[in-house]
């Protein structure tokens, strides 16, 4: 048998003799990758934060991999046309191995939009209360903004990412994915903004019609970088800036003379 790819989770421990989808990976050298920006380390007797252990390094190091070989195959071949067999085979693990990180395609190919989202929650949540409801979602969609191109890269090129947004946008079966992740990503964040005004969602509107807005604005933004020719994460992140700053006029304002509606 030859030696599984240094530093990765191989699925391999305790394989069955006849169980499907496992095989023999052949050398290879693993690229160094960090931490997600949301795992958390077990605090040391001192308070402060200790490293993670080797085990959970492989796994971190498995993890991001298996995302990178999928979002490659995907916006190469096509989100259709890629197997789990194919990813697993690219990080030369075993198919059991991606299941144990990845429910399905579906899982992985959202899987950076996913850490993108809980970075925007995570701003959010830390805004300061007296900044009103859409205040609060502009900033922290730019805080992310400002910072989310580092944590993309520690586990995939930024390039990859958008990349993979624009392959989303133009799958059926992804897109209809995106829009239901969208639909649930709204639900909470109106909860967010619900409790830092002190409301109940359920009973007062407020919050969901303000995250809808916002979020039609995102949407728009996201169609139009994507049809331009600068697909930077500093071109999305200006035209962020300045399709929020239109909202409030849009909505407010006559448009042939700017005056209150």
């Amino acid at each position: 048998m030859t030696a599984p790819a240094p530093g990765l989770d191989t699925g391999l421990e305790t394989p069955g003799p006849d169980e499907p989808g496992l095989r023999d990976p052949a050398p290879r050298a693993s690229a160094p990758a960090s931490a997600s920006p949301f795992a958390s380390a077990s605090p040391a007797a001192s308070d402060s934060p200790s490293p993670p252990g080797l085990r959970e390094r492989k796994k971190r190091r498995t993890r991001d991999a298996l995302i990178r070989e999928a979002l490659e195959l995907f916006t190469t071949q096509g989100y259709e046309r890629t197997t789990v067999d194919e990813i697993a085979d690219a990080v030369e693990v075993s198919q059991r191995t991606f299941f144990r990180y990845f429910a399905s395609k579906e899982e992985v190919a959202f899987a950076v939009q996913q850490m993108v989202e809980e970075r925007f929650v995570h701003a959010l949540a830390q805004r300061p209360p007296d900044e009103g409801p859409f205040d609060a979602m502009r900033n922290a969609v730019l805080c992310a903004w400002d910072t989310i191109g580092e944590a993309i890269a520690e586990v995939v090129p930024v390039e990859l990412h958008l990349s993979t947004f624009r392959m989303i946008e133009s799958t059926p079966a992804l897109l209809a994915a995106h829009l239901r992740r969208s639909a649930e990503m709204e639900e909470t964040v109106s909860r967010i903004v619900a409790d830092r005004e002190g409301l109940d969602v359920d009973e007062d509107p407020r919050p969901r019609i303000a995250v809808a807005a916002f979020s039609a604005a995102m949407r728009v933004t996201a169609q139009m970088w994507g049809r331009g020719t600068d697909q930077s994460l500093a071109a999305i992140r200006e035209l962020t800036e300045r399709y929020l700053d239109h909202l409030n006029p849009a909505l407010a304002l006559r448009w042939r003379d700017g005056s209150p509606s």
